[in-house]
């Protein structure tokens, strides 16, 4: 008799267990998903944004026009992506690129820098560059913690039983860090 008791307190135990890492894992996966929305409302700003920037170069970079056609493409790629993390990435990455040099050819038009609208554009687009990296981190952060319970030794036998997976990192540059650095040796 003792032995049944014994048996039935080691089962409920596991039982127990095998919930509460379950409800663990469920519950680092919703805040995944979260965060990813988060990343995605903050491009949603940024590609918002772009139509407005162009619009305002093109009147004075005339002979640009490759570079403001390329701007605008990425951003349709970027803005219709649906993809992977590190899919969406690539992407983004190839957008910021491309917003780096127009910011670069920019520094070419005294007019243009000079320009309020364009200025408030430029800032707010580091804004939101600022506040996608801030998500970046938000999100990877919590894809660190599934993956690691994923991983690791017991949760990864019901992480496997369940079928969670290792999420991807979303890793994208930042406008900020292609800028020239201002220097002043007065």
């Amino acid at each position: 008799m003792e032995l049944v008791y014994i048996f039935g307190g080691i089962v409920s135990v596991l039982l127990i267990f095998i919930a509460a890492t379950y409800n663990a894992l469920i519950r680092m996966r919703n805040q995944v998903r979260e965060s990813w929305s988060g990343i995605d409302t903050e491009l949603q700003r940024r590609y918002d944004l772009i139509p407005n920037l162009v619009k305002t170069v093109k009147g004075y970079v005339k002979h640009e026009r490759d570079l403001l056609e390329e701007v605008t493409r990425l951003r349709d790629v970027c803005a219709h992506n649906r993809g992977t993390p590190n899919q969406q990435a690539r992407s983004e990455n190839e957008l910021v690129g491309v917003l780096s040099r127009l910011f670069a050819v920019s520094e070419a038009y005294p007019d243009l820098k000079a320009d309020g609208q364009f200025l408030e554009l430029q800032d707010e687009l580091v804004n939101t560059e600022d506040r996608i990296q801030a998500a970046r981190r938000f999100f990877n952060g919590n894809v660190r913690e599934l993956n690691t319970k994923v991983e690791s030794f017991p949760s990864n036998v019901i992480a496997g039983g369940f079928g969670f997976q290792k999420e991807e990192y979303f890793e994208i540059g930042d406008l900020r860090v292609r800028e020239n650095p201002e220097v002043d040796l007065s």
